[in-house]
């Protein structure tokens, strides 16, 4: 794992192959209307610019937006999974339990 600003980027080497791994990110903004926005890439950092910037639709208007949470995951199949678990009431129930510190302050 390495560094790169305020967001580490995990490279991982997959057995005998000597190949590098693609990771996956579920990440949580906070946007400018207090609401939060739930989503999925395999490159955090460009989707971050792409919201921060005004390129996704969905956020352009709630500008700015601030990156609170994310998770990395090997498997793309796991991150939908866990996208698809945050998105429900529960999922939002256990967000909630899981940043009380943050959205406290």
């Amino acid at each position: 794992m390495y560094h790169v600003g305020y967001m580490a980027v995990h490279l991982t080497w997959c057995t005998g192959r000597n190949r590098l791994k693609i990771m996956h990110y579920v990440y949580i903004l906070k946007m400018s209307n207090d609401q939060f926005y739930t989503g999925m890439t395999d490159d955090l950092r460009r989707r971050f610019n792409e919201h921060k910037n005004g390129g996704v639709v969905s956020t352009n208007h709630k500008r700015p937006v601030k990156l609170i949470f994310y998770e990395t995951f090997l498997l793309k199949s796991d991150a939908t999974r866990r996208e698809k678990y945050l998105k429900t009431s529960k999922g939002k129930s256990t967000l909630k339990l899981m940043l009380r510190d943050y959205l406290s302050s």
